[in-house]
């Protein structure tokens, strides 16, 4: 059982990438919520913030297993969630939920 758990936590954080720029708008990316700074949208497979400022970024399973925590530049940036399913993303002040 802890070698299988091993594996799901190996193969689970292996299929991130991190964070990248955006080098052009899909056409499937959805709003989620949008303050004065900050915007986070999701597409599939994908959570993109947009900041007008640097930010502190965090992200989390449903269960609270962390994903990321990266301080984002200002501009517009992606990540590639690992498994589809709802994440908790903090970003600055703002904490929401994104289903992927």
């Amino acid at each position: 059982m802890i070698v299988m758990l091993a594996v799901m936590a190996i193969a689970f954080a292996g299929n991130s990438r991190g964070w990248e720029p955006v080098k052009a708008e899909r056409s499937d990316i959805r709003l989620v919520v949008r303050d004065n700074d900050i915007e986070i949208k999701n597409a599939p497979g994908i959570i993109q913030v947009h900041t007008r400022t640097p930010v502190q970024i965090k992200i989390f399973t449903i269960l609270g297993r962390l994903v990321s925590s990266d301080t984002l530049p200002q501009g517009t940036m992606q990540f590639a969630v690992p498994a589809h399913g709802v994440y908790i993303v903090k970003a600055g002040d703002i904490t929401c939920k994104v289903a992927v």
